[in-house]
C-alpha cells in the first residue's frame, strides 16, 4: 500500500473529489475504466492525518484467493482500523453480499469501494442501495485537461454563465489548439503516458471482453457481438436507432438488443440521447446513440472520424454531467428551456426559428456574441 500511495499524484484533484460526502459510512465510486477512480481514493488517504487507520486493497489482490472480504474487515477492526477501501470491488465474487455483512457487523468501520459503472448497485442481491452513497464519475472535462496536462487554470462556469458570455480568458491564452488536442487525447487522465491510443484500445477490449460479459453472464460469442455492435454504431454515430436493421446485422433477438445497448452505455462505451417523454431522467425514448466521448471516436475511426459528429459528441458528453440533456424537435439538443444547434465556424441559426432561448454552438471560434457560443466553452462546466 505504501508504495502505491507514494506513486500517487497529489497536485490535481478531479471535479468529483469535492462532491463526494467523504464522511458517509459506506461510499461507492463507480465509473468507466480509466477515468481515475483508484487515483482519487488514494489521494483521499494521502490527505488524512491518521493514515495508519486506513487500509487500501484491490479486490483482485492474491490475498483473496484464500481470504474473504469479511475476514479482512474483521482483522482490520481488531487492529483498530477505522477505514477500509476496496478498489475494483467488481472483481470479487459476491462483493455486494459481503459488503452488506461488513456494514451491519462493524458500525464503527467506514467502507469505501470503487467499481465498474456496469455494476447495478441498486439491484444488487444484498440491496446496498439503502446503505451506500454511490457517486458516478466521468472522464476529464476540457477545463480539467487544461489544468492537469498544461497547468492552465480556468474556473468552472455554470451553463447560465456560459450562455450569458461570462467566460473570461487569461491574457494571451488561445484555447483552440488545446481543444483540438483534447478531442483526440484528453478525456482520460493518462493522456500524457506513452502509447495513449494503445491504452485506450486495451480499455475497450477489457470492457467488451471481460467487464460486460462477466457482469451479464455472457459467453465469448456474445462479447464478440458487443464489439461488432460498437463498430456498427461508430460508423454512423450519432446513430438514429433502427432496431430491426441492428438485430438482422448482429443476428440477435429484438429482446436482447436493448440490453446490449444499456450494457455499453453503463460501461462508458456509448451514450444514448433520449427525448423528454420519460418524465424522469433517462426514461425517455432513445433518439440518437453516440459514441461516449470524442477520444473513443478517434480510437475507433482515426482520421475518418466525422468532425460534425465529434462536435455533437463533445457537447453532449460535457453537458450531461451537470445537466439533463434531451433531444430537441428541430435542433440538436435541449437543456431546460434552451435549445442548441451545434456546428462549425459558419453554422447558421435557421433551425432556431427565432427562439429567444436558442443558441448556435460554433467550433473554431475563440469568442462568442449574442446567441453564438464557442463550442470549447462548454468544456468548462465541471
Amino acid at each position: 500500500m505504501k508504495e502505491e500511495l507514494r506513486r500517487t499524484p497529489t497536485s490535481f484533484l478531479r471535479y468529483m473529489y469535492n462532491r463526494i460526502l467523504w464522511q458517509a459510512r459506506m461510499i461507492g465510486l463507480v465509473g468507466p475504466r480509466g477515468v481515475g477512480k483508484s487515483t482519487m481514493v488514494k489521494q483521499h488517504i494521502l490527505r488524512q492525518p491518521d493514515r495508519e487507520r486506513w487500509l487500501y486493497i484491490s479486490a483482485d489482490n492474491l490475498y483473496f484467493y484464500n481470504h474473504t472480504l469479511t475476514g479482512l474487515a474483521d482483522e482490520w477492526v481488531k487492529e483498530n482500523g477505522e477505514h477500509l477501501i476496496i478498489d475494483e470491488v467488481h472483481k470479487y465474487k459476491g462483493w455486494s453480499r459481503e459488503l452488506k455483512q461488513i456494514y451491519d457487523t462493524h458500525p464503527e468501520l467506514q467502507i469505501i469501494f470503487t467499481g465498474s459503472s456496469i455494476l447495478d448497485i441498486h439491484q444488487g442481491a444484498a440491496d446496498l442501495s439503502r446503505r451506500a452513497l454511490v457517486f458516478q464519475m466521468q472522464g476529464l472535462s476540457f477545463r480539467e485537461y487544461l489544468k492537469m496536462s498544461k497547468d492552465i487554470e480556468l474556473p468552472t462556469y455554470s451553463l447560465e454563465e456560459i450562455l450569458n458570455q461570462k467566460v473570461e480568458l487569461p491574457l494571451d491564452f488561445h484555447p483552440l489548439p488545446y481543444f483540438r488536442e483534447y478531442l483526440s487525447k484528453g478525456y482520460y487522465p493518462f493522456s500524457e503516458q506513452p502509447g495513449y491510443e494503445l491504452l485506450l484500445q486495451q480499455i475497450m477490449n477489457q470492457t467488451l471482453e471481460v467487464d460486460i460479459p462477466q457482469y451479464a453472464g455472457m459467453n465469448v460469442s456474445t462479447s464478440r457481438k458487443l464489439a461488432r455492435l460498437l463498430a456498427i454504431l461508430s460508423e454512423s454515430a450519432p446513430y438514429k436507432p433502427n432496431m430491426s436493421n441492428l438485430t438482422v446485422e448482429l443476428k440477435v433477438s429484438k429482446n436482447d438488443l436493448p440490453d446490449y445497448l444499456v450494457y455499453l452505455e453503463k460501461a462508458g462505451m456509448i451514450s444514448q440521447l433520449r427525448d423528454e417523454t420519460g418524465g424522469f431522467r433517462g426514461l425517455g425514448k432513445v433518439e440518437k446513440i453516440f459514441i461516449d466521448n470524442t477520444n473513443l471516436m478517434y480510437a475507433l475511426k482515426g482520421s475518418r472520424a466525422n468532425i460534425g459528429s465529434v462536435r455533437e459528441t463533445f457537447f453532449y458528453n460535457q453537458m450531461r454531467v451537470n445537466n439533463e440533456v434531451v433531444s430537441a424537435k428541430h435542433t440538436d439538443f435541449r437543456i431546460g428551456d434552451s435549445i442548441f444547434e451545434v456546428g462549425g465556424a459558419k453554422k447558421g441559426s435557421r433551425q432556431l426559428e427565432g427562439d429567444p432561448k436558442g443558441f448556435v454552438v460554433r467550433d473554431d471560434i475563440e469568442f462568442g456574441h449574442s446567441n453564438i457560443i464557442p463550442l470549447w466553452q462548454f468544456g468548462l462546466n465541471y
